[in-house]
């Protein structure tokens, strides 16, 4: 199967750094990406994210002024999923939103049923992630 991926996108009417903060802080996970299930600890400075599936492992790039927030989630089979993600400033016209950025890559041997349930349940955590961030976040 040919490795596809699908960009999925949010705009979010705060600033860049606010978003990034909050989204690079693993604690909050559960607040907006529910699909990763509810319970995340912080074992030898190292996150986990307790599921249905088992016990993830998520690993996010170290903090920058890019807006990058790509992370790593090591399944429970030990295959581990890279996950690009960015937060982009929206400068223009003195604008102060951003727009949030998911790459879905389709792993080996997943369906498109399956690739495109996950793309809607990540476009539901992106819009879970927008909702909190206007009301305040």
């Amino acid at each position: 199967m040919t490795e596809q991926s699908r960009h999925l996108s949010v705009h979010i009417d705060r600033p860049a750094a606010a978003v990034y903060a909050f989204v690079a802080d693993p604690a909050r996970l559960p607040l907006w990406a529910s699909g990763l299930g509810s319970e995340v600890d912080q074992v030898d400075g190292r996150w986990f994210v307790q599921t249905d599936g088992g016990r993830l492992a998520i690993d996010f790039a170290p903090a920058n002024e890019f807006g990058v927030l790509d992370h790593d989630v090591t399944l429970p089979s030990g295959e581990v999923v890279y996950n690009p993600m960015r937060v982009i400033p929206d400068d223009a016209g003195g604008a102060t939103g951003c727009e949030v950025v998911f790459t879905l890559r389709r792993r080996a041997g997943l369906g498109d049923e399956d690739f495109d349930r996950d793309a809607t349940l990540v476009e539901a955590d992106l819009h879970r992630l927008k909702d909190l961030m206007e009301l305040g976040g």
